[in-house]
């Protein structure tokens, strides 16, 4: 979803080479060579959500082509950030130190490119397209980054830490798609702030969801409990339903506001809301100590009726 509140608008980019006379052939070469380094931005944040994500990325096809791109570039960052902090910084040798290190020079990067437009990082250049065109200011990058500086500072969650992590982890996520579905066109300012209750809810849905399919590797590989006052070695029925059961919550909050997004992204954003439903569904009925050594999914065939059933919802209008 995407907007920004009417009445903002983008700040203009700062001429190139002020002050320095550019002929009209070389002011074309230079658009020309823009449009192609946007392009292959554009195209290296399509590689990342081709490679990293199933569910996400089969839900983003049903977008129109401008949301899906700003989706793409917006999902290519966020997992840029979060490979750093769940084994891919320490494969490469980096400790802990140096895992921030990198995710405060990507917040940096990030943050210079929603100023400029251009980012030499390739994934941060392609998200600061979108950014800009859309309304997605550091006020929802910097509690993003804040989370995922967290993965690499504690291992347990109590029931504040555990809301702020999901807040900047996942809910801003949401928040910069709702803007993302908008497009740049304007939009009344309450009307934002209630899709955006919507958005954050879907959004800590998924990472709910997340946390719970992938306890075990979670515990036994990256040494993270999320879930406040809940060994995943000693998981209950009874935790797990009550987990499931605030996963529901969100998800029915969320399906409350899909009616009301913009026609290109209805059907996507219906479709991942009743695949993670779908999971959600098979968490529940999963025995609770399984889910340490058993990480659920969709099969490929049911996902597809899923969407498919979501595209048909979709088409009969808000709902």
């Amino acid at each position: 979803m995407t907007a920004r509140p009417t009445g903002d608008r983008q700040p203009a980019p700062p001429a190139p080479y002020a002050g320095t006379p550019v002929s009209a052939s070389d002011a074309a070469l230079r658009r020309e060579s823009s449009a192609r380094y946007d392009d292959v931005a554009q195209r290296a944040a399509a590689v990342v959500i081709g490679r990293y994500s199933t569910s996400f990325g089969a839900a983003s096809r049903l977008l129109t082509p401008p949301l899906r791109r700003h989706v793409r570039n917006i999902y290519a960052l966020v997992r840029v950030a979060d490979e750093a902090v769940d084994g891919v910084g320490a494969e490469h040798g980096l400790d802990d130190a140096a895992v921030l290190a990198a995710l405060d020079e990507l917040q940096a990067q990030t943050e210079e490119a929603l100023r400029t437009g251009y980012s030499a990082n390739v994934v941060v250049h392609a998200f600061a397209l979108t950014a800009r065109r859309t309304g997605i200011g550091p006020e929802l990058t910097r509690p993003f980054f804040t989370s995922m500086r967290t993965d690499a500072q504690r291992s347990e969650h109590d029931a504040g830490s555990f809301d702020a992590y999901v807040y900047g982890s996942a809910e801003v996520v949401g928040q910069m798609c709702l803007r993302a579905f908008f497009d740049g066109a304007p939009v009344d300012a309450a009307e934002l702030a209630s899709l955006d209750d919507g958005a954050r809810r879907l959004g800590a849905a998924f990472q709910k969801v997340n946390f719970l399919r992938d306890v075990g590797a979670d515990v036994q590989t990256l040494g993270r409990r999320y879930f406040p006052g809940v060994d995943p070695a000693l998981l209950s029925e009874t935790e797990k339903r009550r987990l499931v059961d605030d996963i529901d919550a969100d998800l029915a909050a969320a399906r409350a506001v899909i009616g009301r997004l913009p026609a290109g992204s209805r059907a996507a954003v219906l479709a991942a809301h009743d695949l993670f439903a779908e999971l959600n569904a098979r968490l529940r009925r999963t025995p609770a100590a399984d889910l340490l050594t058993t990480r659920i999914s969709v099969p490929s065939r049911r996902k597809a009726l899923i969407v498919a059933s979501a595209v048909v919802s979709a088409r009969r209008g808000p709902a």
